[in-house]
């Protein structure tokens, strides 16, 4: 059995798998009623014109693009060439098709990539819990048989974690500007990871919070994200393997790891065991200035101020078609001033300062992804109490990577039997090769006494 697309790449390598075979696989998937609202729009024309190329290369024996003519589904955030990009909302219906594909959407192309779709999202990306009320809410794949509910698919990049989840797509590219890789990732088993924003392009991409926003996929193991993470940021990432018993790890207290539930605590602290048990040095460390946070993102912060600029003519001409928990989000803006933006890029700035000085002394630093396990969709969906107290929580961990402009990747740390819950493993920006190196020892590790 392929586990990810590592192995898929090689096996269409190998001459034992062609790709539109494997093409023709995640099309039958994406037409299974799990993913009933996975995507907004289809590319399956494109897709098998991708495939076929791959396999008439490797019928001539000429050498393979790195993603071999496998399935990758693209959020709907992102410019695809022919095709309209409507950022999971009815405001942009009628928009015009793109003329070109985003940067990290040609980089996907040129790597042999083919792009099966766009998937639904949260509007606008505004929300870390995945309801659509416009197109449907994808549910939870990697929750079922936990019970009779449907439970959230967490967001912004819902479809995107989905079409991975369920065999639809074998990677997909996604946003993360306040944890919209890693929640859905957590929440769905999968592997998400954010990198330093300036390293992988967002042009062509719709904003939610250019300061914040940042381009990067959702996969199914980390050699599959260094993979993905390579053809994104168009560079080779050197990984020197480093065994766990030279890594040393932090682990932050306080807020980080208030409210966890009982799952989550238990699988946290287990994966912490079984990494004293492996060698690792793991020290558990105060990291103060993120007592700091509620103040930084009072009033909404970045994303309320930036959305607020990009939205608020269309909010003024078209505010009935929002969702109106996404409107509600965006006109926190509003009331915030040009001198108060200035001074929140200023405490920004001494803020990433303060915890860089107090973390560069470590490999990464770990912490859970989100303190919760996947809730059940419907209450969210009828309670606005209930829906945005979760999304604080889901938001709370992986949105300081993004305060701090670091790089993140939360990868499964649950046992088989247990609800999904991921393990985030981050640090500073620029410090990608040290975070997925530090990621693949700790993904062998896990699995190994998993």
């Amino acid at each position: 059995m392929l586990s990810d697309l590592c192995d898929a790449a090689a096996a269409v390598a190998a001459g034992r798998l062609s790709a539109l075979d494997a093409l023709h696989s995640a099309h039958d998937a994406a037409q299974l009623d799990a993913n009933r609202h996975t995507f907004v729009r289809r590319f399956q024309a494109q897709a098998e014109a991708q495939a076929r190329s791959v396999d008439m290369l490797r019928a001539a024996g000429a050498p393979l693009p790195a993603l071999a003519g496998l399935a990758v589904s693209v959020k709907d955030l992102f410019d695809v060439s022919g095709m309209p990009t409507t950022a999971g909302s009815r405001v942009l219906a009628d928009v015009r098709p793109a003329t070109r594909d985003a940067p990290a959407v040609a980089r996907l192309r040129a790597a042999g990539a083919a792009l099966v779709g766009h998937t639904n999202m949260t509007e606008f990306a505004f929300s870390g819990v995945g309801i659509n009320p416009h197109l449907g809410t994808p549910a939870n794949p990697a929750t079922h048989g936990h019970g009779t509910q449907a439970r959230i698919p967490g967001g912004s990049s819902s479809g995107a974690a989905v079409s991975v989840a369920t065999g639809a797509a074998w990677a997909a590219l996604g946003s993360d500007t306040g944890g919209s890789l890693r929640i859905p990732a957590a929440l769905q088993g999968l592997v998400g990871f954010k990198s330093t924003q300036a390293l992988v392009p967002n042009e062509g991409c719709i904003p939610l919070s250019p300061t914040l926003d940042t381009t990067g996929a959702l996969t199914r193991s980390v050699r599959d994200a260094v993979l993905l993470h390579e053809v994104l940021s168009a560079r080779t990432v050197p990984l020197p393997g480093r065994p766990l018993r030279h890594c040393r790890f932090a682990i932050p207290g306080g807020v980080m790891l208030e409210g966890l539930d009982r799952t989550v605590a238990a699988a946290f602290e287990r994966s912490l065991h079984r990494l004293r048990a492996a060698g690792a040095w793991l020290q558990e460390v105060d990291l103060a200035p993120l007592a700091q946070l509620s103040r930084l993102q009072a009033g909404g912060g970045f994303a309320a101020a930036e959305s607020w600029a990009w939205h608020r003519r269309r909010l003024a001409e078209q505010g009935a078609a929002y969702d109106p928990r996404v409107a509600a989000r965006i006109r926190r803006g509003e009331s915030i001033s040009a001198a108060d933006y200035l001074e929140l890029q200023q405490a920004r700035r001494r803020w990433i300062e303060e915890v860089s000085a107090e973390i560069d002394g470590f490999d990464a630093l770990l912490s859970p992804t989100v303190p919760i396990v996947a809730p059940p969709l419907q209450p969210l969906i009828d309670s606005d109490e209930q829906f945005f107290a979760t999304n604080a929580l889901l938001l709370r961990n992986p949105s300081v990577v993004n305060l701090l402009d670091g790089c993140a990747l939360s990868l499964p740390c649950h046992d088989a039997d247990e609800m999904p819950v991921g393990l985030m493993v981050w640090h500073r920006g620029l410090r990608d090769a040290a975070v997925l190196d530090a990621a693949m020892a700790i993904e062998t590790c896990l699995r190994k006494v998993g």
